[in-house]
């Protein structure tokens, strides 16, 4: 058996010019720094290895010197395709010159075409990135004007429109791991993540390539265990030992046993974000979490709602996930992003974007860098910054609802919020919502076709997606409309009716949301009167989002009603409520039962005339609805309607 240990040296020797080659890791986790030092100084010694073409689908960087920025070397690369290159400036300014061909395509779509390649398949066919700058209608993923080769295409299919992404031979494979023996096999036990490893290494010797591993320990054959073996020794060439320093476990953490799942963090009590704007953000897209649901939390601006779940003691009632393969526990944030503690499970990239794809994901919080009057927002590039989409085009063209997050200005901005109410001390210099976005990195007209639920959060104000383009819906309380937004916006959305969002929001105090998600307080807002002849429900600013919320209405009345033997009349408050569009046929249906059970007269109440007009056609299909503006109304016509 041939032993494959050897020196980073000796394996940098193995890439010759113009090979393709492809790299693990996602940020700072699993990066092969050895391989890649190895790589940038046989380059600089000696000019070789030369025009290489870099194929990697997560960015794998610290934002300077480390990761992929090894390789930003004037020669070294002749073409790079890539997932997310926000963190990789020195390859980046390599595309913005035009001295590299430069693509960008979806994270997702690469880690799949990993399969592919190793499957000899002749490409990935998808959806994701219709209409966005990666349809070659629009960009093709293309960076520069040096870009030569068609790296997508668009093609019918069963009557619908596809993108297929063409697959290509790769030549070497710089991987990572955490223990190898003489023959090969590698275990990841020490990792954060297991990414793309395995696909990447079939992908490459299926190419008839070279596979090279960097690992921190050596162990003697047969000692490790089959069940924990990530990368057979059958698919390795070459492994190489690590020094400590260049093989850390994220670009911020040497090694922690519980991002390895070694064991549990005790999570205490988690302290408290400041109340800025950002925790604002993070509180209003909270309001969005469906309980027992499945969530994406974006790096940056959205990553404060995890913060915000853990203060509200809604971890254990839903489940985080992240692109790289992270099922449940809580996120990791920094240079750390991608790791997480107290998980449910690693799972490979590639399979995580196979669940993300399929619509697995009930929610998705991501960044907002720029928004216009369609809908569409950029974060991926911005003139000569070029960002890269990442994960995020598969994330939010294929969750079932998304939120975006950000400020409405930036550069200077001063926020402050307290005693419920919110003020712009000082205005940001750059605005956000721009007439047209500089790259579109998500599609609002696609999601308006598959009517995908949309909001766009900011500090100040909330916009909502629809048919008609953005729609501005709520405003931070002791703001004003057009001096605070309207005046702050190069487009002009939609007003139909703008509400104040929650005043807890703005207040320094925990907004006892999970009572609110989980309705433990039903009891208190359906009740019967002292002679049992009325029910008064209070659905003030309740949010009806999916079965299990109807469920829970629906019995509670029954609890109160079916002992009594005779109908009750009834008076619902629907001040700020929300019944979700997915479900609304569904709570009427819950409705009409409960009347033909249980109520005599019912009557309505809402102070918002969009309200009031959605009550009354919603509930005036077989019998009168009854929906007032007041309280003091709605009594009152109970009243009139009982003899006297």
């Amino acid at each position: 058996m041939k032993r494959k240990v050897t020196t980073a040296q000796a394996a940098a020797e193995l890439i010759a010019d113009g090979d393709t080659i492809t790299t693990s890791g996602f940020v700072g986790i699993g990066v092969p720094e050895e391989l890649l030092l190895a790589v940038e100084k046989r380059f600089v010694d000696t000019g070789h290895p030369r025009d290489l073409t870099l194929f990697f689908a997560a960015g794998q960087g610290d934002g300077g010197e480390r990761g992929l920025n090894h390789l930003g070397h004037d020669g070294l690369l002749s073409c790079v395709i890539g997932g997310h290159w926000g963190l990789i400036p020195k390859i980046a300014e390599l595309a913005i010159a035009g001295k590299i061909e430069g693509y960008n395509l979806p994270q997702g779509v690469i880690s799949h075409l990993f399969r592919d390649i190793a499957a000899h398949r002749p490409g990935t066919l998808t959806k994701v990135g219709l209409g966005t700058f990666v349809d070659p209608r629009i960009e093709g993923g293309r960076i520069n004007d040096a870009c030569r080769q068609t790296v997508v295409e668009v093609t019918e299919l069963a009557g619908e429109t596809h993108l297929f992404y063409p697959a290509r031979p790769i030549d070497v494979a710089l991987l990572r791991g955490t223990t190898a023996d003489p023959a090969g096999n590698v275990t990841m036990e020490r990792e954060a993540l297991v990414i793309d490893n395995l696909a990447q290494a079939m992908a490459v010797k299926n190419s008839g390539g070279v596979v090279i591993v960097q690992v921190e320990r050596t162990v003697a054959r047969g000692a490790l265990n089959p069940r924990d073996v990530a990368i057979p020794g059958v698919l390795v060439d070459a492994v190489v030992v690590a020094e400590p320093a260049h093989h850390m476990q994220t670009f911020a953490t040497a090694y922690s046993h519980t991002f390895s799942g070694r064991y549990r963090a005790d999570m205490g009590e988690m302290p408290a974000m400041p109340l800025d704007a950002r925790k604002v953000i993070a509180r209003r897209a909270a309001f969005e979490l469906p309980v027992n649901g499945v969530i994406n939390l974006g790096i940056g601006m959205p990553e404060g709602v995890a913060a915000v779940v853990g203060e509200e003691g809604l971890l254990d009632h839903i489940t985080l996930t992240a692109e790289p393969g992270v099922i449940g526990g809580l996120p990791a944030s920094g240079l750390d992003f991608g790791a997480a503690v107290n998980t449910d499970a690693i799972i490979p990239q590639n399979a995580q974007f196979d669940f993300y794809d399929g619509g697995g994901l009930d929610l998705a919080v991501l960044g907002m860098a720029e928004l216009d009057a369609a809908g569409n927002v950029n974060v991926s590039r911005f003139g000569p910054r070029l960002a890269g989409a990442g994960g995020f085009i598969n994330i939010s063209q294929n969750a079932r609802r998304v939120v975006f997050t950000g400020t409405l200005t930036a550069g200077g901005l001063e926020f402050a919020a307290g005693d419920g109410r919110a003020k712009i001390l000082q205005e940001g210099r750059m605005r956000k919502g721009v007439a047209e976005v500089g790259q579109i990195t998500f599609s609002g007209a696609q999601a308006i076709a598959t009517a995908k639920p949309v909001l766009y959060v900011t500090e100040r104000c909330v916009f909502e997606l629809t048919p008609e383009g953005v729609a501005l819906t709520e405003i931070a309380p002791g703001l004003d409309v057009e001096r605070d937004v309207l005046a702050h916006l190069d487009f002009t959305p939609r007003i139909d009716e703008v509400t104040e969002m929650d005043p807890r929001i703005f207040t320094d105090a925990p907004m006892d949301l999970r009572t609110e998600l989980l309705h433990l307080d039903l009891g208190d807002r359906i009740a019967l009167d002292d002679e049992k002849r009325t029910l008064f429900i209070n659905f003030e600013k309740l949010r009806v989002r999916n079965d299990d919320d109807i469920a829970a209405i629906r019995d509670r009345v029954e609890t109160l009603c079916a002992p009594l033997g005779t109908r009750v009349d009834v008076v619902v408050n629907y001040d700020g409520t929300r019944i979700d569009d997915e479900v609304e046929r569904d709570y009427i249906a819950m409705v009409d039962a409960l009347t033909d059970r249980y109520y005599g007269t019912v009557t309505r109440y809402s102070g918002s005339a969009f309200m009031r007009r959605k009550l009354g056609q919603a509930f005036s299909r077989d019998r009168a609805a009854h929906v007032f503006e007041t309280s003091d109304e709605a009594r009152a016509y109970l009243s009139r309607q009982r003899p006297t």
